[in-house]
């Protein structure tokens, strides 16, 4: 899953935000496709800094470290893929109405080409995959994805789009994601994604 957009140079930015764009785009990788073993070696040297979120990521990073690339990948496959129907659905529209490219797909469209934001020629998914969304939450935050004047989609813009079209639905598909039964190495990326969504979901609020 990638998203294309016309890209201006991102704006410097502070540290806690780069932080907030690299989980997203850390996120947007691991689902949309499996890691491979140069990626899975470099997860086992996450270190968590304490806090719920930080143990999330050490758990990604043992994941990492026991996981076998081969089997990640037929992991993947089922939980995403899968021959006659996937393990899970991860798109907005399914966890908002229980069905595929309905009115928040569309929702999402008119917001994309607010922000000047586009999908790629050679990418078939529907905008609302959850490794897309990730992607343009990291986008959002590093400035790539700016119409506005000054470059940067600020604090307030990044919780609209948050608010209607990550947070309203993808902390289900996280903690769906963490129970899943073909998950092993899943599970703990399910567990990194809801507690990177619960900070968000606070940081925000403080912000208001």
């Amino acid at each position: 899953m990638s998203i294309a957009v016309d890209h201006t140079v991102p704006p410097a930015i502070a540290e806690e935000e780069l932080f907030r764009a690299q989980v997203y785009a850390l996120l947007a990788r691991l689902l949309a496709r499996a890691p491979d073993a140069a990626f899975l070696s470099a997860l086992g040297e996450l270190a968590g800094e304490g806090g719920e979120f930080g143990a999330a990521l050490d758990r990604l990073a043992d994941a990492a470290r026991g996981s076998d690339p081969a089997a990640v990948e037929e992991e993947f496959t089922t939980l995403f893929i899968g021959v006659g129907g996937s393990e899970r659905t991860p798109y907005g529209s399914f966890y908002l109405t229980g069905f595929l490219n309905e009115k928040p797909l569309a929702e999402l469209r008119a917001d994309m080409a607010r922000l000047g934001i586009a999908r790629a020629d050679d990418v078939s998914e529907p905008e609302d995959h959850i490794a897309a969304l990730c992607e343009m939450m990291a986008g959002l935050i590093g400035g790539e994805f700016a119409p506005e004047e000054d470059g940067i989609v600020g604090l307030d813009g990044q919780r609209t789009f948050f608010d209607r079209h990550v947070g309203s639905w993808a902390g289900r598909f996280f903690a769906d994601l963490e129970t899943s039964p073909s998950a092993r190495f899943y599970r703990a990326v399910g567990a990194v994604g809801l507690g990177f969504l619960a900070v968000e979901a606070r940081a925000f609020d403080l912000a208001a």
